[in-house]
């Protein structure tokens, strides 16, 4: 954490000096307090005559030393809240950057709403943690040791007292802070699963309702908010019986001294106005014990909150980059040699043994049933996955040597499912290109054959995108998602599935178009349909994890029964497309 303490050091010293000045003028008041009442008001040391002057010099003397106080204590403030604040801002942003450059696997490993309630309730506790620890600790230690020191100043029988009582209640901080402890840990784990469901249920609220299933992720929403609770109570009820027993303990000494004061001002030892500064002192030392076990409180909860911030801060990313800045004479040859692969953690290999080279501008569609690895072999290509055995190249270069941003510019994909952001259309197809120009961004929305649907809304590309495209039909997010593409200009595009919301016709038109207007661009199609992949260059086949066959639509019609059962499975719905 001194990594970021050092950049704000500056405001965190400030912070303890006027700390420090506000506390010596709440230590100073109570011997001020002591002479005007001994000398000011009873006279004690003048036969019994008062002295107006005094009260009023001493009266003064208090205002002025509580104004500066005061202004210590504000200026104090405003320090502790920019060194915290600043702190937790750089946090975040180191957090969130460090969370891009996470690889699929690592980001599955922490999860959505982990990562969402680290970087958000776990900074701000640290951030609290801080900010307490540069106020709390100065506060604390200043008001118990300095009451304690003036305490012996004016009576050492009082000091003795306080003493003798100062063990036991720290001990029984102590044991409280001891139990509580391991709880705060479970509490933000307990977070990140409602953080989770909450996140799952907002994005599935469409599915939630269409299965009438409202009831159970209540159930289960309460079920987790259910241990949060029970466990947040816990640590309640160990820090509600701390606090009464740290009080009683406190009021026993208040008591002893009043008693031992007593005895002392009636032998003629002590004086109404230092009983009166004993008890004050005291009362300062209860303060300071009850906000130190808030301090531990604090300390407890943020130091497991930094521990889990911690974890994303030093999680280097599993796929190293290799030094190779993508300068190739050959553009958009891809070529898969002996690959093999499984996810991490699991022993199931997904493809093994694929042989595949897709030639610069040729068009490729991929074909096979569901689950047999389409997605997860064109997935290889940009490196969101490290091949288990084998090489995937691109122009000749293992991925793996290449700078990955290199890589992936040489790379555009459109997703099945597409992700689009709360911002107008003209933004969101902007993202392939950020330097693109109101024409380019028209051009690829004509070839996607989006231009249409788009100049039909009322604000056209200025038409603002509900939160995950949910003000667009299936068929218009993908198109403005292959828009999104398209204007990338990349050597390969790879649609993923990405045409499956649109029909034959829309389909085809778009195919006619990219073909016409990206002519030398490697085309990658996958498909479940004949109609959407038989006017392909090549047609590849991939079952049980690898390539069966590969050839026209004409070739595998005469020598892939795989391809033929497809094809015959779908011949009512295609031949009146063929």
């Amino acid at each position: 954490m001194w990594k970021y303490i050092r950049r704000y050091l500056h405001f965190a010293i400030l912070a303890a000096a006027f700390m420090v000045g506000e506390v010596l003028m709440d230590l100073l008041q109570p011997s001020i307090m002591r002479r005007i009442v001994d000398d000011g008001v009873l006279g004690v040391s003048t036969g019994g005559v008062g002295s107006l002057p005094l009260i009023w010099s001493l009266g003064l003397r208090m205002i002025l030393l509580v104004l500066f106080g005061g202004l210590c204590g504000s200026l104090n403030n405003a320090f502790v809240h920019m060194t915290g604040q600043n702190i937790g801002n750089e946090m975040r942003k180191d957090c969130f950057r460090n969370i891009m450059t996470f690889s699929f696997p690592q980001m599955d490993r922490f999860g959505t709403g982990s990562l969402v309630t680290r970087v958000t309730n776990d900074i701000t506790q640290v951030q609290t943690y801080i900010s307490t620890f540069v106020r709390g600790m100065i506060r604390t230690s200043m008001l118990m040791f300095g009451s304690i020191f003036f305490m012996f100043r004016l009576n050492p029988r009082f000091g003795l007292v306080v003493l003798c009582a100062f063990p036991v209640i720290v001990g029984c901080m102590a044991l409280c802070l001891l139990k509580a402890n391991p709880l705060f840990a479970r509490l933000q784990a307990q977070l990140d699963q409602i953080n989770a469901i909450l996140q799952e249920d907002i994005s599935g609220i469409r599915i939630i309702k269409a299965c009438v299933r409202e009831a159970y992720e209540k159930l289960r929403f309460g079920k987790a908010n259910g241990e949060l609770i029970k466990t947040q109570l816990k640590v309640l009820t160990i820090f509600a019986f701390m606090n009464p027993a740290v009080n009683a303990l406190m009021y026993v000494v208040v008591a002893l001294i009043l008693l031992l004061g007593h005895a002392e001002v009636g032998a003629g030892l002590s004086s109404p106005g230092s009983i009166m500064a004993a008890i004050t002192y005291t009362t300062q030392l209860l303060n300071g014990i009850l906000q130190l076990s808030m301090l531990f409180q604090n300390i407890s909860r943020g130091a497991a909150s930094w521990k889990r911030v911690k974890e994303i801060l030093h999680s280097a990313p599993e796929l190293k980059d290799g030094s190779f800045d993508g300068s190739t004479d050959v553009r958009g040859r891809i070529e898969f040699r002996n690959v093999s692969f499984a996810y991490p953690g699991s022993a199931q290999t997904v493809l093994h043994d694929v042989n595949l080279t897709i030639e610069p501008g040729e068009t490729l569609a991929i074909l096979g049933a569901t689950g047999c690895g389409k997605s997860t072999l064109v997935h290889l290509i940009p490196r969101f996955y490290d091949v288990t055995e084998g090489a995937v190249l691109v122009d000749g270069v293992d991925v793996r040597d290449y700078r990955q941003r290199d890589l992936r510019r040489k790379v555009a994909i459109a997703l099945q499912r597409s992700e689009l952001f709360s911002q107008t259309i003209f933004e969101n197809i902007a993202w392939g290109d950020a330097d693109a120009d109101t024409s380019a961004i028209q051009a690829a929305a004509r070839v996607a054959q989006a231009d249409d649907f788009i100049q039909s809304t009322p604000d056209g590309y200025d038409t603002m995108v509900a939160e995950r495209g949910m003000s667009l039909s299936g068929g218009q997010k993908q198109r403005i998602s292959i828009a999104r593409a398209i204007l990338k200009g990349a050597e390969i595009l790879i649609f993923d599935d990405s045409t499956s919301a649109l029909d034959l016709k829309t389909e085809a038109d778009l195919y006619a178009a990219l073909k016409q207007s990206h002519p030398d661009s490697t085309k990658i199609l996958i498909a479940q349909r004949i109609a959407s992949v038989r006017r392909a260059d090549r047609i590849a086949v991939l079952e049980g994890g690898t390539i069966a066959a590969c050839g026209t639509h004409e070739a595998l019609m005469a020598s892939c029964k795989t391809y033929r059962d497809i094809y015959d499975s779908q011949l009512g719905e295609e031949d009146g497309h063929d």
